[in-house]
């Protein structure tokens, strides 16, 4: 069982940064996968990126319109995966959610791919 509480999130004018928290429960948090998704009013949960670690190396995937500005990181001390958002855009407004499970390689995108999420925040960028 793990339990995912999400910090973070909030407004912001477009070009700057916010930083998202994901703390996991379990001390089984490492052997996860850990995604992130959002939505926008109106649409589906859409990928955003992924950081997985096998064979002692971290492997990362990101959406081509975050690529550049968002970055996936981890604490493992503090069981807390982070995405790092910058040069933040309109259109990146959205709820956040992250996201922990075993995606089969290539599925990472896919929602159902997942066990266990956050309760979401919003991240809302002005213009």
């Amino acid at each position: 069982q793990v339990q995912l509480v999400q910090s973070g999130g909030g407004l912001v004018q477009a070009g700057g940064s916010l930083r998202l928290s994901c703390a996991a429960s379990g001390r089984t948090f490492m052997n996860y996968a850990m995604g992130w998704f959002r939505q926008a009013p109106g649409k589906e949960r859409d990928f955003v990126g992924v950081i997985r670690w096998s064979y002692g190396s971290t492997y990362y995937k990101y959406v081509d319109s975050v690529k550049g500005r968002f970055t996936i990181s981890r604490d493992n001390a503090k069981n807390t995966v982070y995405l790092q958002m910058n040069s933040l855009k309109p259109e990146d407004t959205a709820v956040y959610h992250c996201a922990a499970g075993f995606p089969v390689q290539g599925r990472e995108a896919i929602v159902g791919e997942y066990d266990y999420w956050g309760q979401g925040t919003q991240v809302t960028v002005s213009s």
